[in-house]
């Protein structure tokens, strides 16, 4: 049996801090054989940087996803060609920099990883995540039958949809973006595990990561203004998936939700 991690979206340095202070001890504590990190609100809350990927990486991280915001941070892609276990969604036209499924090789087995964005609700509209995921899961499926899906997506309904699509395809799907962890663990009929939302590595007291007051008065009064991401105690949340590396079915699926008191540090 493979026992994956997955964290949802980590929200800025306070995010950053806590899945490193969050990570050793519950790796050892949990047995995880292989750690998949959303990573696309890891720099100020707005995309990553090449130098807070190496930081996830050393950490012991073995595949960081991403979704709308991979481009906001401007050294990023010419970085993605030569680091292939950070990817941007696979859903982008050809010639796109970076790549949108990784294999990678562990003690257990090989383990691959999509990153597909949904459509609903998410800008830049990319291609049809539905056909683009099966066609590339089934090819990964010639390689190995252990196959986790990070789906970025806005809506749970477009989410549960690609999950059933997928279901007997791949092992697990998992979905980001929305920063709130949903309540709908499940184990699919064909063998899937499913997660609507896996949730946010961010500041528990805060409106998705980001400070509360600044998003309320936008909500007020529709003028423009900056959203800082918020401090104090964060919350850790994702998913702890059990998968038998021999047929890629799912023999488990349970959330995680942690919290971790602030640390300062200054990468």
């Amino acid at each position: 049996m493979i026992r994956i991690l997955f964290l949802g979206d980590i929200v800025g340095e306070p995010g950053r801090n806590a899945v490193a202070q969050f990570l050793p001890g519950f790796k050892e504590r949990e047995g995880v054989d292989f750690v998949i990190v959303n990573g696309e609100n890891s720099a100020g809350g707005r995309g990553i940087t090449p130098k807070i990927a190496v930081a996830l990486l050393r950490l012991g991280v073995a595949v960081i996803t991403t979704g709308d915001h991979v481009w906001d941070q401007r050294d990023l892609p010419s970085y993605l060609p030569t680091e292939p276990r950070i990817l941007r969604p696979l859903n982008y036209p050809q010639g796109t920099p970076g790549q949108g499924s990784v294999i990678l090789d562990t003690p257990k087995g090989k383990i691959a990883v999509i990153n597909v964005q949904c459509r609903t609700f998410m800008q830049p509209i990319l291609e049809n995540p539905f056909r683009i995921a099966l066609q590339e899961a089934k090819c990964l499926r010639s390689k190995t039958p252990v196959i986790f899906v990070d789906a970025h997506g806005e809506t749970t309904s477009e989410k549960t949809a690609l999950a059933h699509y997928l279901d007997g395809i791949v092992s697990a799907v998992a979905g980001t973006h929305t920063h709130v962890q949903t309540a709908d663990e499940q184990i699919l009929p064909q063998g899937t595990a499913f997660l609507c939302d896996a949730g946010m590595c961010g500041a528990e007291y805060s409106i998705l990561g980001r400070e509360i007051a600044p998003i309320v008065r936008r909500f007020v009064n529709n003028l423009p203004v900056v959203f800082p991401v918020a401090r104090g105690i964060v919350k850790i949340c994702g998913a702890l998936v059990d998968v038998d590396e021999s047929t890629g079915r799912a023999a488990a699926i349970r959330r995680v939700q942690e919290r971790m008191q602030p640390i300062t540090e200054n990468v």
